[in-house]
C-alpha cells in the first residue's frame, strides 16, 4: 500500500484519515504537505507567468461572520447581507483596474441555497485568529462533504486577525493538522482595509486560477452529490467509510444560532455527517441483545467478510486515482476502521471527541457550573455532561434524558416519518400504506443510545472520575461494567479499581443454637465473596434477556438497560461484547427473593461470537443460564449448550419457542420455555430453581479473583496503578496482625491520649480556680510537656512511611496512593465495624426498651454502661484516612509550638501542611473539628490554610484576596447531610454505615469560569458537621457539646443549611432550640449568617396545604424556641425574625425521602434528586448576593470563634479578629484625614496670626475659617467615600461609616472653634497693647529723630566704633527716661510668697507650710504607693529609695467606724487609694483649666486667681470626704495646693512674661535699644536716608524671618515625623506600644509609674523625646534642610513683595509711604513687620537704590539663617512636639477599672463601642492586693475573667464574680475584657524586673498566693519588647 501517495490522499483514503483517532494522521498530513510543495509552488508559477493575469474574476466568501468587519471602507465586501447574486466591488475595481464580483455567502448557509448557477475562480474560507486545528478539519470536511472534492483545489484559506495581532503561529497550527490537498493559506487584517494585504490576496487568488485552468461549475458538485447517493444507496455491509466528524459541532465559531432560518435550525443538522444506520438483519444483530429490532441477533461471519470485500472496493472508488489499485486490507482492519468511525462519529456527537481517551477527570465536575439542564432543555451535545451531572446527584433517571429537537417546529412529530406520495391520487394514498417498500422521509440520524452516552463518559474519564462514576452507578443500583471490550481494538479490559469505592451492608438469616438471629454484612464489594447467576444469550432472541433479570433482581427499577427502557434506539456501539455485573442483597425479611448476596451477570450481545467473555463467566459463575431461541442439534449454538450441558456447574436453559415449565434434565441441569408465559410466572420459577441450586454446595465468586484471569487486561495492571499501590501496600503491611482496636493507639498516638489531654488541659485553662496565675502557668506548662512527649512519639514507622510517600512520589501516583491507601485501611477494620455496629444496635434496643418502661433500675445502668463501652469500641476500631491527616495534624502543631528545626528524623514536619493543602484543592474533604477530641486544631488549620492561600493566589493579580461562600450545614446524625452535600456538589464526605460524620469536615469546590461573573467568590467551601445529638455522645454532656458546635458552625457560615428529618418540627424541639439560641448569638457579636431548613424524608413533598402547615408550624416553634433562648442569652428578642432575616416561605425546603422503596435494593428516589438540585439553585441564588468571606478572613473567624467558645459566656468572650484589624485600619485612615485637615489649618492660623500681629486683621468670623477649610474637607469626604466603597473590607466598614463621617465633621468643627479662640485671643492682645502700640510709633519716630541729630552731631568721632556705642548708650537712658517719664514699669510676679500667704489665709499653720515646701514630696503626691500609712522614723536625708519607703499619713478614719472598717486600719483598700489617685488627677485637672480661663497675657497676673483655685480645691475635698468612712488630713491637704501651685505656675509665669512684653514700654524700649543703634551709627557713617531706611527694613526683616521660619518648619518638620517616626505614623495602639518599647529600653520605673497613673502625662514626654531625638540626633540634617528650604521660600517671597512695591510704586509715582504700604501688605501673612516709621525718610525718591539695599542685606540676612541653630524654634509659638501631642493624645485616656491598661481606641468618644485594649496586664501593676492582707494580686484581667474568682465593691458593699465584671457599675459597664489564656511576656517581666521597687511602692509584699510563678521569670527584655510587637501586630485581614 502507498498511504502517501497523492491520489490516496486525495480519495478515498483521505476520508478514513481525516477522522483517524490515531497519530498516523498528522504523519500522513505532513508527508501530503510535502509532496504538494514538491509539486507545486504558487509563486514560482506565479513568476513564469509571461504576462499577468488581469481577467475578471469571481469570489464566493464562505466561513465564519465574525471573522470580517464589513463596513463602507472594506476594500474586500461593503454589505453584510448574504445573497445569491454577485455584486460588482468598485472598490477592488479602484484597486486594480479588474471587474471582480463578490457573493457574500458568510455563516454557512444550507447546500441548497449556494449560488452556482455562475463559474466561481475561488472560495474565501474566512477564520478568525488562533482557530482551532479541529474547528478548520470539520469545516473543510464539511465543505468538502458539500461542494465534492473537487472544491478543495478552488478554496483559499483566509485567517483574519484584529489589529495588532499576529496570526503566523496559528497558521502554522492549521498547516500542520491540515490533511487535504489545498495548501493555500492568507492572512489579514479584519477591517480588509489594507491595499497591501488585499492585492497579496488577489495575486494568490491568480496562481490558483492559473492552476486550476478552469472556474469551478454546478457540474463538479453534481458529480461529487452523485457520488455520494451511490454511496449512500449501497447496503450497510458495503457501506462506505465516512470521510466527515463532527468536531465542528463543538468548535466552529460560525455555528448558527437558533434564532437563525429555519432552514438550519439549532445550528447543528447541516454539519453533522449521517452516519448510516444497519439495515441487514446479520448487521443489526451485531448490536446489544436489548437493542437490536429482532432481539438479540447473531453477527454472521460471512457479512464480515461481505463487507470487507465491499469496503475494499469502496476504497478504490473513491480514491480518485487514474491508476486504481488494489488494496487489500484484511477483515480485522476493516473492523477497526469501522469501530473506529462508529466511535469517532459518536464522541463527536456528544462532543467527547476531545476527550478521548480518559482526559476527563473529577476536576471537570467537582465545580459549580450552570444548572443540570432539565429533559426539554437537552440538545445532544450536552447529553453527556448532563448524565454525569445528573449521576452525581444520585438521578437514576440520568439514562433516560430525551434529546431536544434541533426544529422547534416540528416538536415531537420531527421522530415520526413522512410518505413521499402527498400528491399522489387517492388509490395511490392506498397503495403506498399497504407498500412496505414505499419512500419516507426517514430521519438519517437516530438519537444516541443511552448506554452509548454512559460508555462513552466511561471510555472518556480517567481512572478517578470512572471511580466515581461506578460509584454513583452502584447507589443508583444500575449493573456496572465488569468486561469491557476496547471500543477500537476489543481487547477486553477489568475494570477492577472502579469497584473498590462500592461498599455494601445486607442482613441474613442465621440459624445458631436452633433459633434464627440476623446477622448484618458490611464489606467492600470487591471482597464479598458470593454466587453469581451468569446469563448469556445464543443467537437472536424476541425476549430481552435483560428485562428478566431486572424482574429477578429488583421487579421495580430496571437494574440492566433493556430494549424497552425509555430512549432505547436500534443502534449501540459500545455495549456489544460487555459484561455488566449487579448484587441482590437481602434484608433479612420475608419478601427477600433470595437469602443471600447474589451476583448477577450479563454478557451484552451474542455470546456464540463472545468466546472469550463467554469462558470467562461460565468458569466462575455458580449458575449459568442460558437463552436460546429454540433448542435443536441443527443450531450454532449446539456446541456451546453441549459443552455447558457438560460441565460440572448448575445450568439452566430457557428456551424462546417453548411453552413448557421448568423440566429438570439431571442434578443441576434445568430447561424452561419462554414461550406464551408472563414474566413474572416465568421469573418466580427462575427464582426457585436458582434458590434451589445455591441452598447447596456451589462456586463463589469474588471480584478481586478477576485478577487470575489470563487473556484480558485489569485497570489495576497500570504501572501508575501498581506504583500506588505498591506504596499503600507497604505501609498498610505495617498494620498487619494487630488488634484492629490497638492500631491507632500504637501508630497515632499524637492523636490518641495526648491530644485529648491536651485539649481537657486547654479548655482548663479558661475555668480556672484557685491562686489563678499559679494554675494557668502550671496548666501551660503541662500542654507543654504533652507537646514535648507528642514529638518524641511523632516518629512512628506508619507515619514515616505515609509522610515520606506523599512526600516523594509524583502527582499521579501519589493519587492512586491516596486511595489505594484509604480502601485498605476502610478494609482493614470492616468485620470489625460490622461487628460492634450490630451489637451497638442490639444494645441500644435494649437500652430504648428499658426506657420505655421506664425502668430506672440499676439495669438500666448496667446497659448504659455497656453501651459506653460498645461506643469506645466503635471509636478505637473506626480508622480512616482522616486519623492519618490528623496525625500528620498534631505532630506538626507539636513541633511547630516547640520550634523544632526540621530533620528528616522528623519527617519534615513543616511540609504537612503543603501536602494537605494540594489534597484540599484537588478536592479531598479535610478535618476542621476533630470529633473524637471535640477541638480544633487551630495551628494546622491556620498553616492548611495559610497554604491553600498561598497556591490559590492569583499570579496576574497577587493582591487580590481569594474570596469563598462557606455553607455549613447542621442536623441530627444520620439525617443525610453528607448525603446531601455530595449529591448537590459531587464531594467526597463519609456517608457509609458506621462512618457517620465526627466533628466538622471542609471541602472547597470552585466556581465555574462560565458562571464566575455572577458571583463575588471564587469557591464554595462547604462545612460538613457531625449529627446533633450524636448517640456516640449518650449519656455525656450532650447539650453543651451540641451548643458548642452549633455556635461554631452557625458563626463559620455565610449560610448555614438546617436538616429536619421528618415532617414533625416538635419532635426537633431540642435542635431546634440549640439552633436558635446560635444564631442569637451570631446576633450579640454582630455577624448576620443566612440560613435555609430543609425538611428531608416527607412522604408528599407536593402536597401544597400540608406544607403550608409544616411552615407554620416551624415558624411557631421556632418563635417558641426563641423566646426560651433570649431567656438565657439575655437578649430582648420575641420571635426568629428578629434574631435573623428569615421568611419561612422562602427559607424552607422540603425534600422527597432518599430511597424509593426499602434498602438495600432500593434506589434513590428521583425526587429527591430534583429536590437537591432546587436547593442546590436557592443556595446559589442567595449566595449570588453575597461577597462571602476571604479565606484570611475565613481563617481568623475560625480561631476568634473556637477561643470564644472555650470560655463559658461566648457573647462577652468573642473577639472578632478580622473586625479589629479592620477597625485599625481605620483609625490609621482617621488619622491621616484628621491630620490632612490640622496640617491645612495650622497653615490657615500662622497666616492669620501674622496679619492679625501686622494689624491688618482685628476680627474673625467662624465661617470665614470654614470656608477657607472647605476645600480640604471637601477633598477628605471624597477620600472616605472612596475608602468605605472600594476597599475589600467594605461590607465590615459599612458599620462605622456613618459615625467616623460625623467624627471628621465634628474633629473640623472643633479645631476651626479652637483655632478661631486662639485668633481672639491674639486679637484680644492685640487690643490690649493698642495704648503701647500707639506709644510704640509715637517712640519711634521720636528716636529715629533723636538718633538722627545725635548722629549729625557726632559724625566726626564716626570711625571710633567704642566712642559712638559710649554716646549712643549715654543719650539712650536720658532719651528712655524722657520718654516714659509717665509710664509705670510692671513688676515680676513673685508666686512662692503668694502661695505661703494664701495657704495662711486659709488657716492652715506655718509648720505644716514649710515643712511640706522644704521637703518637697508634695510633688510626688500622685504617684505616691499608700496614702494610709503610719510616719516612720528613717533618717530624712536618704536616698530616692529610702523616699519611697519613708512614710505620712494623709488618711485618718473617721469616728465611730464598724468592725468592718477597723479591719482595714492600717491597709487601706486598693480600690480606695485609686479613687484618691483619681481625685488628685481631677482637682488637677480641673484647677489648671480654671487657671487658663484667667486673662494673664492680656491683664496681667492677679493673686487672687491662685485663692480662688485653692478654694475650689478645699470644695472638692469636702465633697470627697463626705462619701468616704475616712478623712483626708491637713498635711494631705497642704501638699495636694502646694502641688496644683506648682503644676500652675509655669503657665501663670510665662503668660505673664507676654503680658509684661506687650504692655510694659520700658521693657519695649530695651528690647529696641540694639536697633536704634544700628540706624544711629548708620546716620553717623553719613549713609542716605534710602540706605539707613534700608538698614532699618532688613532688620525687621532678620526678626521676623527667623519667627516666619521656625513657624513654618515646626509644621514640615511635624509633618515629616508624622509621616517617618514609627511611632508617630499609626494609630493610638501604634504610639502605646512604642511608649512602653521605650520604658522598657530604658528601665525606667518611674516612668512606668508615672505611665501607669498618668498615661498621657508620659505619652506625652514620650512624643517630646522622640521629636528632640528626631530633629537634634537622628535625623538632624534632613531639619535642617527642611529649614533651608523655608528660608529659600521666605528669600523668594521677601524678593517679590521688593519687586511688587518698587514697581508699583514707580508706576503710580508714590512717595516712601505707598512703598512701605505695598510691602507690608505683601507679606501681611507672612511676616510679622510690625508699624514701620516713614517719617524722617520722606526724601526717599530712589526706590530701586532702596530695592537694591534692600536685597543686599537680605542675602547677608539669608546666610545668617542658614547657619541658624535648630534650637533656635524653641523659642517661637509653633512646636513640633506641641503639634504632634496634639494630633496623637486626642484620643481615648480611660483605664481598666483592674489593672490600669488604657483603652487604645483612636477614638476620644466611641460610644457605643466599648473599652478595650489588645492585652492587660497583672493586676499587681496597679496595686491590686488581697483584701485586708498586704499580699498582692498578680493575676491578669483576662485570665481573672475566665475563673471563678470573685472581687469586692467598695460601694455595693457585695463581692461580684469576675465573669460579670460588668454589672459592677458604671466603670466597669463600658469595658470589653475577653479572656485570653495566651501569654503576655511584658507585664510578667515588668513584675520580675521591679518587683523590689513595686513591694516598695505600694508596701505589699508578692508572697503566698500572690508569689510570682517561676515561669515569669524566665523573660528577658529582649522577650518583653517582641511580645510587644507581637500582640500589637496587625491580625491577617
Amino acid at each position: 500500500m502507498e498511504e502517501n501517495s497523492d491520489d490516496t490522499a486525495a480519495g478515498g483514503e483521505r476520508e478514513y484519515k481525516a477522522g483517524c483517532l490515531t497519530s498516523q494522521t498528522h504523519n500522513n498530513a505532513e508527508l501530503e504537505e510535502s509532496a504538494a510543495k514538491a509539486k507545486c509552488d504558487p509563486m514560482n508559477n506565479l513568476h513564469e507567468a509571461q504576462h499577468p493575469v488581469m481577467s475578471a474574476l469571481t469570489l464566493v466568501l464562505i466561513g465564519d461572520s465574525n471573522s470580517i468587519e464589513i463596513g463602507p471602507k472594506n476594500i474586500l465586501i461593503d454589505h453584510d447581507e448574504p445573497t445569491k447574486v454577485d455584486q460588482f466591488s468598485s472598490k477592488l475595481y479602484d484597486l486594480c483596474g479588474r471587474h471582480i464580483s463578490v457573493i457574500n455567502m458568510l455563516g454557512f448557509p444550507n447546500v441548497d441555497k449556494i449560488p452556482l448557477n455562475q463559474e466561481v475562480d475561488a472560495f474565501l474560507l474566512l477564520l478568525p485568529n488562533n482557530v482551532h486545528s479541529g474547528h478548520y478539519k470539520g469545516t473543510m470536511q464539511w465543505l468538502e462533504s458539500i461542494f465534492g472534492t473537487a472544491f478543495l483545489s478552488y478554496v483559499i484559506t483566509v485567517e483574519t486577525r484584529k489589529q495588532g495581532e499576529k496570526c503566523g503561529s496559528a497558521l502554522t497550527v492549521l498547516k500542520a493538522n491540515s490533511s487535504f490537498s489545498e495548501k493555500r493559506y492568507h492572512t489579514c487584517t479584519r477591517d480588509m482595509m489594507n491595499e497591501n494585504e488585499i492585492t497579496a490576496l488577489l495575486e494568490t487568488i491568480d496562481v490558483m486560477v492559473l492552476e486550476n485552468k478552469q472556474r469551478y461549475t454546478r457540474l463538479m458538485c453534481d458529480e461529487s452529490k452523485d457520488q455520494r447517493e451511490d454511496l449512500d444507496n449501497k447496503p450497510d455491509d458495503e457501506e462506505r467509510v465516512e470521510t466527515g466528524t463532527e468536531e465542528m459541532k463543538t468548535e466552529s465559531p460560525a455555528e448558527p444560532k437558533e434564532n437563525q432560518s429555519d432552514d438550519h435550525p439549532g445550528g447543528e443538522s447541516e454539519y453533522n455527517p449521517v452516519p448510516s444506520e444497519p439495515k441487514e438483519k446479520d448487521i443489526m444483530e451485531e448490536s446489544s441483545d436489548d437493542t437490536a429490532a429482532g432481539g438479540e441477533g447473531e453477527h454472521e461471519a460471512d457479512s464480515l467478510t461481505s463487507r470487507t470485500n465491499n469496503n475494499d472496493t469502496l476504497n478504490l472508488e473513491m480514491s480518485g486515482n487514474k491508476d486504481k489499485q488494489s488494496v487489500n486490507i484484511s477483515e480485522e482492519t476493516d473492523r477497526k476502521k469501522q469501530r473506529q468511525k462508529e466511535t469517532e462519529t459518536l464522541l463527536s456527537r456528544l462532543h467527547l471527541q476531545d476527550r478521548y481517551p480518559q482526559k476527563l477527570s473529577p476536576a471537570d465536575f467537582l465545580q459549580i457550573g450552570l444548572p443540570v439542564k432539565h429533559s426539554h432543555d437537552v440538545s445532544e451535545k450536552d447529553l453527556a455532561n448532563t448524565f454525569l451531572q445528573r449521576l452525581m446527584m444520585l438521578d437514576y433517571r440520568a439514562r433516560y434524558i430525551p434529546v431536544k429537537q434541533d426544529n422547534p417546529e416540528l416538536g415531537s412529530l420531527q421522530s415520526v416519518p413522512m410518505s413521499n406520495s402527498d400528491d399522489t391520487e387517492d388509490s395511490d394514498d392506498l397503495d403506498a400504506l399497504f407498500n412496505n417498500d414505499v419512500d419516507f422521509d426517514q430521519p438519517k440520524q437516530s438519537q444516541v443510545h443511552p448506554m452509548d452516552v454512559q460508555m462513552a463518559v466511561f471510555h472518556c474519564s480517567n481512572s478517578f472520575l470512572k471511580l466515581n462514576l461506578i460509584t454513583k452507578l452502584s447507589q443508583c443500583q444500575y449493573a456496572l461494567p465488569l468486561l469491557v471490550p476496547d471500543p477500537l481494538t476489543r481487547d477486553i479490559e477489568c475494570p477492577l479499581w472502579t469497584f473498590r469505592q462500592i461498599i455494601k451492608t445486607w442482613k441474613i438469616n442465621e440459624i445458631k443454637a436452633n433459633s434464627t438471629t440476623v446477622t448484618m454484612k458490611h464489606m467492600p464489594i470487591c471482597k464479598a465473596e458470593t454466587s453469581m447467576v451468569s446469563f448469556f444469550r445464543l443467537g437472536s432472541l424476541s425476549v430481552s434477556k435483560s428485562q428478566l433479570m431486572n424482574s429477578l433482581i429488583n421487579e421495580r427499577h430496571n437494574t440492566f438497560f433493556h430494549r424497552n427502557c425509555p430512549g432505547s434506539t436500534k443502534s449501540c456501539h459500545l455495549i456489544d461484547g460487555m459484561a455488566e455485573i449487579a448484587w441482590y442483597f437481602p434484608a433479612a425479611t420475608t419478601d427477600d427473593s433470595f437469602t443471600d448476596c447474589i451476583a448477577f451477570c450479563n454478557l451484552r450481545g451474542d455470546a456464540l461470537l463472545l468466546e472469550k467473555q463467554r469462558e470467562i463467566l461460565t468458569e466462575r459463575s455458580s449458575v449459568n443460564v442460558v437463552l436460546v431461541p429454540t433448542l435443536e442439534k441443527s443450531q450454532k449454538s449446539t456446541g456451546v449448550i453441549s459443552a455447558l450441558y457438560k460441565f460440572q456447574k448448575p445450568l439452566i436453559i430457557l428456551v424462546a419457542d417453548s411453552d413448557r415449565g421448568a423440566i429438570k434434565m439431571k442434578e443441576g441441569k434445568y430447561k424452561m420455555g419462554l414461550k406464551d408465559r408472563s414474566q413474572s410466572d416465568v421469573s418466580d420459577e427462575l427464582k426457585g430453581l436458582i434458590g434451589n441450586m445455591l441452598s447447596g454446595p456451589h462456586t463463589t465468586f469474588k471480584l478481586e479473583s478477576v485478577t487470575e484471569v489470563t487473556g484480558i487486561r485489569v485497570d489495576e495492571d497500570d504501572e501508575v496503578c501498581k506504583k500506588g499501590k505498591s506504596a499503600a501496600m507497604d505501609m498498610v503491611g505495617l498494620l498487619q496482625g494487630m488488634d484492629v482496636l490497638k492500631i491507632k493507639g500504637t501508630f497515632l498516638p499524637c492523636q490518641g491520649q495526648l491530644w485529648h489531654k491536651w485539649c481537657r488541659t486547654n479548655k482548663e485553662l479558661y475555668h480556672l480556680k484557685g491562686d489563678i496565675e499559679e494554675e494557668k502557668s502550671k496548666k501551660q506548662q503541662e500542654l507543654t510537656q504533652i507537646r514535648r512527649d507528642q514529638c518524641k512519639a511523632s516518629s512512628s514507622k506508619l507515619m514515616k512511611s505515609f509522610t515520606d510517600s506523599l512526600l516523594s512520589l509524583p502527582s499521579k501516583d501519589k493519587e492512586y496512593y491516596l486511595k489505594w491507601t484509604q480502601i485498605l485501611i476502610d478494609s482493614l477494620s470492616t468485620d470489625d465495624l460490622s461487628l460492634i455496629l450490630q451489637r451497638y444496635d442490639e444494645k441500644w434496643s435494649e437500652v430504648l426498651d428499658l426506657k420505655k418502661k421506664r425502668d430506672k433500675s440499676d439495669l438500666l445502668k448496667s446497659k448504659q454502661n455497656e453501651l459506653e463501652q460498645i461506643s469506645n469500641e466503635l471509636q478505637s476500631v473506626t480508622f480512616g484516612l482522616e486519623h492519618m491527616f490528623r496525625e500528620m495534624g498534631q505532630i506538626y502543631e507539636a513541633h511547630k509550638s516547640q520550634k523544632t528545626r526540621t530533620t528528616s528524623r522528623q519527617n519534615n514536619w513543616s511540609k504537612y501542611p503543603e501536602l494537605a493543602a494540594d489534597l484540599m484543592i484537588s478536592g479531598h474533604p479535610m478535618e476542621l473539628m476533630d470529633g473524637d477530641a471535640g477541638h480544633v486544631p487551630l495551628t494546622w488549620i491556620s498553616g492548611l490554610l495559610d497554604e491553600v492561600i498561598k497556591k490559590l493566589k492569583d499570579p496576574q493579580d497577587p493582591q487580590k484576596d481569594l474570596r469563598v461562600f462557606v455553607l455549613s450545614v447542621l442536623g441530627v446524625q444520620s439525617s443525610g447531610k453528607s448525603t446531601m452535600l455530595n449529591a448537590m456538589f459531587g464531594l467526597q464526605f463519609a456517608v457509609s454505615a458506621g462512618r457517620c460524620t465526627k466533628g466538622a469536615f471542609m471541602q472547597l469546590v470552585k466556581v465555574s469560569e462560565e458562571i464566575k461573573k455572577d458571583f463575588k467568590f471564587d469557591y464554595i467551601l462547604v462545612v460538613d458537621t457531625e449529627g446533633l445529638r450524636a448517640q456516640e455522645l449518650a449519656g455525656k454532656a450532650t447539650y453543651h457539646h451540641d451548643n458548642e458546635l452549633a455556635t461554631f458552625v452557625v458563626g463559620l457560615g455565610n449560610m448555614t443549611l438546617i436538616n429536619i428529618f421528618g415532617e414533625n418540627p416538635a419532635e426537633m424541639q431540642d435542635v431546634l432550640q440549640i439552633i436558635v439560641q446560635a444564631f442569637m448569638r451570631m446576633k450579640k457579636v454582630k455577624l448576620s449568617p443566612s440560613c435555609v431548613f430543609v425538611h428531608q424524608n416527607v412522604t408528599d413533598i407536593a402536597a401544597a396545604e400540608r406544607n403550608m402547615d409544616g411552615k407554620r408550624r416551624l415558624q411557631e416553634k421556632l418563635d417558641q424556641m426563641t423566646q426560651l433562648a433570649a431567656k438565657e442569652e439575655v437578649c430582648d428578642v420575641e420571635c426568629f425574625s428578629d434574631v435573623i432575616a428569615f421568611d419561612v416561605q422562602k427559607d424552607v425546603k422540603y425534600f422527597a425521602q432518599l430511597w424509593e422503596g426499602s434498602p438495600p435494593m432500593a434506589p434513590p428516589n428521583p425526587g429527591y434528586s430534583k429536590s437537591v438540585q432546587e436547593l442546590k439553585t436557592i443556595i446559589l441564588s442567595k449566595a449570588s448576593q453575597s461577597e462571602g468571606i476571604t479565606l484570611k478572613h475565613f481563617k481568623t473567624k475560625i480561631h476568634d470563634l473556637w477561643n470564644a467558645l472555650m470560655n463559658e459566656h461566648f457573647v462577652f468572650s468573642f473577639k472578632n479578629t478580622l473586625e479589629i484589624a479592620v477597625y485599625r485600619q481605620l483609625e490609621i485612615q482617621y488619622g491621616n484625614w484628621t491630620w490632612a485637615l490640622r496640617s491645612n489649618l495650622l497653615t490657615i492660623e500662622n497666616q492669620l496670626h501674622t496679619t492679625i500681629e501686622n494689624g491688618k486683621l482685628d476680627k474673625i468670623e467662624l465661617n470665614y475659617l470654614s470656608r477657607e477649610m472647605s476645600t480640604k474637607y471637601e477633598e477628605i469626604k471624597k477620600e472616605m467615600t472612596i475608602y468605605f466603597k472600594d476597599s475589600r473590607d467594605k461590607e465590615m466598614l459599612v458599620q462605622w461609616q456613618g459615625r467616623f463621617e460625623n467624627k471628621i465633621k465634628e474633629f473640623l468643627e472643633d479645631e476651626v472653634k479652637e483655632v478661631k479662640r486662639k485668633l481672639d485671643e491674639v486679637i484680644q492682645q492685640k487690643k490690649a497693647c493698642k495704648k503701647l502700640d500707639d506709644e510704640k510709633t509715637e517712640f519711634e519716630n521720636k528716636l529715629l529723630q533723636k538718633s538722627k541729630e545725635l548722629a549729625h552731631q557726632l559724625r566726626d568721632k564716626a570711625t571710633d566704633e567704642k566712642e559712638l556705642k559710649k554716646e549712643f548708650d549715654s543719650f539712650w537712658s536720658h532719651w528712655v527716661t524722657e520718654l516714659t517719664a509717665d509710664t509705670k514699669p510692671i513688676e515680676d510676679i513673685d508666686l512662692e510668697e503668694d502661695k505661703v500667704k494664701i495657704l495662711e489665709q486659709l488657716s492652715f499653720e506655718c509648720c505644716f507650710i514649710n515643712e511640706s515646701k522644704s521637703r518637697g514630696d508634695y510633688k510626688r503626691i500622685p504617684i505616691i504607693g499608700n496614702y494610709f500609712q503610719k510616719p516612720s522614723n528613717e533618717n530624712k536625708e536618704t536616698s530616692k529609695k529610702s523616699w519611697m519607703k519613708r512614710t505620712w499619713q494623709y488618711v485618718q478614719q473617721k469616728t465611730g467606724m464598724t468592725s468592718t472598717t477597723q479591719k482595714a486600719k492600717n491597709v487601706l483598700e486598693h480600690e480606695e487609694q485609686e479613687r484618691i489617685r483619681s481625685f488628685i488627677n481631677d482637682v488637677e485637672h480641673q484647677s489648671l483649666n480654671a487657671i487658663k480661663t484667667k486673662p494673664v497675657a492680656t491683664r496681667g497676673y492677679r493673686s487672687a486667681y491662685l485663692l480662688e483655685v485653692a478654694k475650689n480645691v478645699q470644695n472638692s475635698m469636702t465633697e470627697f470626704e463626705s462619701e468616704r468612712t475616712y478623712k483626708l488630713t491637713k498635711k494631705f491637704t497642704v501638699d495636694l495646693l502646694l502641688y496644683v501651685f506648682d503644676r500652675a505656675a509655669s503657665w501663670l509665669i510665662e503668660s505673664h512674661k507676654t503680658y509684661k512684653m506687650n504692655n510694659d514700654a520700658h521693657t519695649y524700649l530695651d528690647s529696641k535699644k540694639d536697633y536704634y543703634y544700628i540706624i544711629f551709627r548708620s546716620f553717623c557713617k553719613g549713609n542716605s536716608s534710602a540706605v539707613v531706611f534700608g538698614e532699618l527694613i532688613c532688620e525687621k526683616l532678620k526678626v521676623s524671618t527667623v519667627e516666619a521660619v521656625c513657624n513654618k518648619t515646626a509644621i514640615d518638620l511635624a509633618e515629616e515625623m508624622r509621616c517617618n517616626v514609627p511611632a508617630f505614623s499609626g494609630n493610638r495602639m501604634n504610639l502605646e506600644k512604642h511608649v512602653l518599647k521605650s520604658l522598657a529600653e530604658k528601665k525606667d520605673f518611674d516612668g512606668f509609674i508615672t505611665y501607669i497613673r498618668q498615661p498621657r502625662t508620659q505619652a506625652e514626654t514620650f512624643i517630646k523625646e522622640e521629636v528632640q531625638k528626631y530633629i537634634f540626633t537622628k535625623q538632624k540634617g534632613r531639619a535642617l534642610t527642611i529649614l533651608k528650604k523655608n528660608v529659600d521660600d521666605i528669600k523668594i517671597r521677601v524678593s517679590k513683595a521688593l519687586f511688587t512695591a518698587t514697581s508699583e510704586v514707580q508706576e503710580k509715582g508714590g512717595n516712601i509711604n505707598m512703598w512701605v504700604k505695598e510691602f507690608s501688605s505683601f507679606l501681611k501673612t507672612d511676616l510679622t513687620l510690625g508699624t514701620i516709621c516713614c517719617q524722617n525718610f520722606g526724601d526717599i525718591k530712589e526706590f530701586d537704590f532702596l530695592k537694591e539695599e534692600i536685597e543686599n542685606g537680605l542675602t547677608s540676612i539669608m546666610e545668617e539663617m542658614s547657619c541658624i541653630s535648630l534650637e533656635k524654634m524653641k523659642e517661637f509659638r509653633l512646636q513640633p512636639d506641641q503639634i504632634l501631642i496634639d494630633q496623637l493624645c486626642k484620643c481615648c485616656w480611660v483605664k481598666c477599672p483592674f489593672c490600669a491598661a488604657v483603652c487604645t481606641n483612636t477614638l476620644e468618644d466611641h460610644d457605643p463601642d466599648d473599652h478595650s485594649v489588645p492585652f492587660h496586664r497583672s493586676t499587681a501593676v496597679k496595686g491590686w492586693h488581697k483584701r485586708n492582707t498586704k499580699i498582692m494580686s498578680i493575676e491578669f484581667c483576662t485570665t481573672k475573667v475566665a475563673s471563678v474568682r470573685r472581687f469586692y465593691h467598695r460601694e455595693s458593699e457585695t463581692s461580684i464574680p469576675y465573669k460579670e465584671y460588668r454589672t459592677a457599675g458604671p466603670r466597669y459597664k463600658n469595658w470589653r475584657i475577653t479572656p485570653d489564656e495566651s501569654k503576655l511576656p511584658y507585664w510578667k517581666w515588668f513584675v520580675c524586673q521591679f518587683q523590689e521597687q513595686l513591694e516598695d511602692h505600694y508596701d505589699l509584699k508578692f508572697e503566698g498566693r500572690g508569689e510570682i510563678p517561676s515561669e515569669w521569670r524566665n523573660y528577658s527584655r529582649e522577650d518583653a519588647i517582641e511580645s510587644l510587637d507581637e500582640m500589637f501586630k496587625q491580625p491577617e485581614e
